[in-house]
């Protein structure tokens, strides 16, 4: 796999070169300091770039176009990374080697026209498209306590901390959505053509010199644009009394969430000695809440760890019953205490260790993840995969216990099933 980073000044274009895949993978990326109120709007903005253009006037033109093309496929996303939202336009299509001459570069025509020709006629987008996709958008906003897993977290970062990007609701909001209109919203897109800072990102079999060309002849941005803050949020202070928050939902399972603030720790503490920490006390299928909380004492359905870098914090997740609510946050303290009283083996580092390097390679089997660790890799000056590996494979016990010792709860939420099983 070669990797190369051109600044061609408007924005930054990544070719990652592999012979892995059939398919060759463009990502535009455009990102901008996030804003809570303009959360929805970008949603609303994305979804509607992908209902027609002014060459291919309906939705149904588009799917048309898309299967000339071998099936192109072009997919839209808006994320929040850190102190930034993230708006990204991705293509996938095959390579020509497997279908004809010049199916490449039609097709980045096609993705182009998507992101820069919209259907807009006097600064203004059609009407009866946005109330569509505006119905849409509300149904997905009202849907969201569906998904307990999702809105526990979202529940559990709003009483983190309220003021904080943590707390945003990446699904928008009911109240904003009135608030748009089709001019308003094409100034929306202007704004992000005009200001946001822009990575592209070309993963597949190709060569650098031609796909440079391709993408100057049909992406172009007018602007020399320079990233305004960093990308990772400040870390938070403990609290000195841990917050509770509790809420009745029309589930059956109840849902834990702890929220744990990654603070005062070095980049090392952080990128190699608190992944393997959390490896171990939860991040696998034999970790030390799974084996105890789980299998040892029937406590839970599901339970796990994750960590999140970029909003320095730790987020340990459980599936339960009511009833079963106090025991398992005490058996979750008594183990994140034992860890930093390293109590655990050399056997659970190696295991840790295996399971991260597993991981790594796991990586460049997807396009998409292939982008994620290059991108991340770029905005936090992060060494390679390969170098990364080899410091994690040389973390000591003492340098993971000396780290789970500044790991403390500040905020536990339970979502409460009220239903009977």
């Amino acid at each position: 796999m070669n990797y190369t980073k051109k600044d061609l000044g408007s924005y930054n274009l990544h070719l990652i070169q592999t012979d892995k895949f059939k398919t060759i993978t463009i990502r535009v990326v455009f990102h901008t300091p996030i804003k809570k109120e303009e959360i929805t709007k970008r949603n609303i903005l994305s979804d509607i770039l992908l209902q027609s253009t002014k060459n291919y006037k309906t939705r149904r033109k588009l799917n048309i176009k898309s299967e000339e093309l071998y099936a192109a496929d072009i997919m839209t996303n808006n994320y929040r990374v850190g102190n930034y939202i993230f708006t990204s336009f991705s293509l996938r299509t095959l390579n020509d080697k497997y279908t004809e001459e010049n199916n490449l570069d039609r097709s980045v025509e096609f993705f182009s026209d998507i992101i820069f020709n919209p259907d807009v006629k006097n600064n203004a987008f059609n009407e009866e498209k946005l109330d569509i996709v505006k119905s849409n958008a509300a149904l997905q906003i009202a849907s969201i306590k569906e998904d307990p897993n999702s809105y526990s977290y979202i529940r559990l970062c709003e009483a983190y901390d309220s003021n904080s990007p943590i707390s945003y609701r990446m699904v928008g909001y009911i109240e904003d959505i009135e608030k748009i209109d089709t001019k308003n919203l094409y100034e929306t897109y202007q704004e992000m053509i005009d200001k946001d800072y822009v990575d592209i990102f070309v993963v597949g079999n190709f060569e650098n010199k031609e796909m440079l060309e391709l993408i100057k002849k049909y992406i172009h941005f007018k602007k020399i644009k320079k990233r305004k803050t960093g990308y990772i949020l400040e870390p938070k202070k403990t609290r000195k009394k841990i917050l509770i928050g509790k809420e009745k939902s029309e589930n059956t399972q109840s849902k834990l969430l702890i929220a744990c603030p990654i603070s005062n720790l070095t980049d090392h503490e952080k990128y190699y000695a608190l992944t393997l920490g959390n490896i171990i006390l939860g991040g696998c299928s034999d970790s030390k809440l799974f084996k105890e909380v789980r299998e040892k004492n029937s406590l839970c359905y599901t339970i796990s760890s994750r960590t999140n870098k970029l909003d320095n914090l730790l987020i340990i997740s459980a599936g339960i019953d009511k009833k079963n609510y106090k025991k398992t946050l005490d058996l979750i303290k008594k183990n994140l205490s034992d860890m930093k009283k390293g109590r655990f083996t050399q056997d659970d580092i190696n295991q840790a260790k295996e399971i991260y390097n597993t991981s790594k390679d796991e990586t460049y089997e997807s396009e998409s993840r292939i982008i994620n660790e290059y991108f991340l890799r770029d905005i936090l000056s992060l060494p390679t995969l390969e170098e990364r590996g080899n410091i994690i494979n040389n973390v000591t016990k003492q340098e993971i216990v000396k780290v789970m010792k500044k790991i403390n709860i500040d905020t536990v939420f339970l979502l409460e099933g009220v239903k009977n099983g």
